[in-house]
C-alpha cells in the first residue's frame, strides 16, 4: 500500500512529471505519449502518475497553466522594468521572443495546442487570460501616453499574431536564426506608425537604448 506523501513531496513529483510531459508532448505529440511512457521516463511504476493526475488531459492542463504563468511573468517583468512608454513595446516584445526561444517546448504547448477541455480547468483559464492581458497592457500604456490611438485589445491581438507567426516560422526553420527579432522590430514600427495620432511626430527619442 503506498505511503501518504507530504505536500512538498506531491508538489515536487508533480513538477517533475510536468517537466517530462512538456518535453515529450512537444517532441512527439500528445497522442504519441501514453501515461505509461511518462512513468517510464520518470522511473516509476505505470500507475504512479495516476496518484497525482486524473489522466493525460489533466497533466496537459497543469503543464499549460504553468507555461502561461511563466510567460506572463516574463512579460510583466519586462513591462515593469521600463518607465518610458516609448520603450515599453520593445521591452515586452523582446521578452516575448526571449521566452519563446528559451522555452520552445513550453511555448508550443501553450500557443500551438488545442485543448477542447480547457474550460474544465479554472486555473488554466485564469493563466491563459493573464497571458493575454500582458500582451495588450503595454499597448494601453502607449495609448494613455498619447503615443498611439486605437483599440488596445485589437492592436494587442495584431501584434501577438505577428510575433507568434515569426516565432513559429523561425522554430520550424523557415526563417534564418535571428530573423524573428529583426522582423519584429519592423512590425512594431509599422504598427506605431499606423496608430500614431494624426499630426504627431514619430516618437523615436531614446529608442536606441532599447535592446536589439
Amino acid at each position: 500500500m503506498p505511503r501518504n506523501l507530504s505536500e512538498d513531496e506531491v508538489s515536487l513529483f508533480r513538477e517533475r512529471l510536468c517537466e517530462v510531459a512538456t518535453r515529450l508532448f512537444a517532441e512527439r505529440g500528445l497522442d504519441a505519449v501514453p501515461m505509461r511512457q511518462l512513468a517510464v521516463e520518470l522511473g516509476v511504476s505505470p500507475m504512479t502518475p495516476y496518484r497525482y493526475f486524473r489522466d493525460k488531459d489533466d497533466i496537459l492542463a497543469a503543464v499549460r497553466t504553468r507555461g502561461f504563468n511563466k510567460f506572463a511573468e516574463a512579460l510583466e517583468k519586462a513591462r515593469a522594468s521600463v518607465r518610458d512608454p516609448v520603450l515599453i513595446g520593445d521591452a515586452v516584445c523582446n521578452a516575448y521572443l526571449d521566452f519563446a526561444f528559451a522555452n520552445p517546448h513550453i511555448y508550443k504547448l501553450i500557443f500551438d495546442v488545442n485543448q477542447p477541455t480547457r474550460h474544465e480547468y479554472p486555473e488554466l483559464m485564469a493563466a491563459e487570460q493573464r497571458a493575454r492581458d500582458t500582451m495588450s497592457a503595454w499597448v494601453k500604456d502607449q495609448i494613455e501616453a498619447g503615443l498611439i490611438v486605437g483599440d488596445p485589445e485589437e492592436i494587442g491581438y495584431i501584434m501577438w499574431a505577428s510575433t507568434h507567426g515569426l516565432v513559429m516560422l523561425e522554430l520550424a526553420g523557415k526563417l534564418p536564426k535571428g530573423s524573428a527579432r529583426s522582423l519584429k522590430k519592423a512590425a512594431l514600427r509599422l504598427m506605431e506608425a499606423g496608430c500614431r495620432p494624426r499630426g504627431s511626430m514619430p516618437h523615436t527619442t531614446k529608442r536606441s537604448t532599447a535592446r536589439k
